[in-house]
């Protein structure tokens, strides 16, 4: 089997790509990657400032665009603003264990954002959407778990890495129930997933406020083992671009899925569970006043 590279993209001229969070870390090295080959890339970021700077950094087509995904109100405005086709969204943006937090809506900051946001922007996106989706998650969905008497954490402790977990098994939940839907829909479009293993990124900035020495170890060996920016994208590229099956979760192929070229690898048995996967997309769609558009599919077929 052929190791994949950044050089494996194929030409895409005339393919228009959407990645959320895509001035800094995996984001923007996917974007750089696509855009060498010769993509129009979309960066959809909070602060269009730092969309312009890390834009001023790569080399090829590139698009700026305010996208806030912790406020459905920027996703809808998003969405309703964004007419032309889109050939790949790549859900990429997401929140590693910051200070305890509410969205503009009231989610818990890491659900909300990671999950829920996506969640919505995918569905409001997908009329127009012609090739893939690929949703960004985590080697941490094994630790998560789904509590749906309390996905906010409105009464339990608040525990952060537990809530960044639920999140990032929601992403591969989601994707799986995406893939489901698109495929009873007789849709072309390809859900897929993946992780970076252990990236380097700022998602790392978001742990200085943790002063206990276990935290501190942790970003420590997280920092001293990583992959870089480069490296941690392979996976989300090849979720992108390769040949994969609707539903696959690509990541780092070498041990314990941390680093190494990128393949399909593994998931949780709860990720895997279909029946969990329908019960919160139907709960997301709740929480969102949003869900998998009855016109997608003619659209899509286009």
């Amino acid at each position: 089997m052929t190791t994949f590279t950044a050089a494996h993209i194929p030409d895409l001229t005339g393919r228009t790509v959407v990645i959320t969070g895509a001035n800094s870390g995996i984001g923007r090295a996917a974007a750089r990657a696509l855009a060498a080959r010769s993509a129009r890339v979309v960066l959809a970021v909070r602060d269009p400032a730092k969309g312009r700077a890390a834009a001023a950094t790569i080399t090829g087509d590139t698009v700026v665009r305010r996208l806030d995904l912790a406020d459905l109100s920027s996703v809808r405005a998003f969405a309703d603003d964004f007419t032309e086709p889109i050939d790949v969204l790549i859900n990429n943006a997401g929140l590693m264990i910051p200070p305890p937090g509410r969205t503009a809506d009231g989610f818990e900051l890491q659900f909300g954002t990671n999950h829920l946001g996506h969640f919505a922007l995918t569905n409001l996106l997908l009329p127009r959407i012609r090739k893939r989706v690929v949703t960004v998650s985590s080697t941490g969905h094994r630790r998560g778990a789904i509590d749906f008497g309390d996905l906010n954490w409105e009464r339990r402790p608040y525990r952060a890495f537990a809530a960044y977990a639920q999140s990032k098994l929601a992403n591969l939940l989601f994707t799986a129930e995406l893939q489901r839907r698109l495929t009873e829909a007789g849709s072309p479009v390809l859900a897929t997933a993946a992780h970076p293993g252990m990236a380097a990124t700022d998602l790392l900035g978001h742990l200085d406020h943790e002063r206990s020495s276990l935290h501190r170890l942790r970003t420590t060996v997280i920092s001293r083992f990583s992959q870089s920016d480069d490296d941690g994208a392979l996976p989300t590229l090849y979720a992108a671009v390769a040949d994969v099956p609707g539903g696959g979760y690509a990541g780092p192929g070498g041990l314990l899925q941390g680093r190494g070229a990128p393949k399909l690898v593994s998931r949780s048995r709860t990720a895997r569970d279909a029946a969990l996967a329908r019960r919160l997309w139907t709960a997301s769609a709740e929480l969102t006043g949003v869900t998998f558009p009855a016109a997608a599919t003619d659209a899509m077929m286009k």
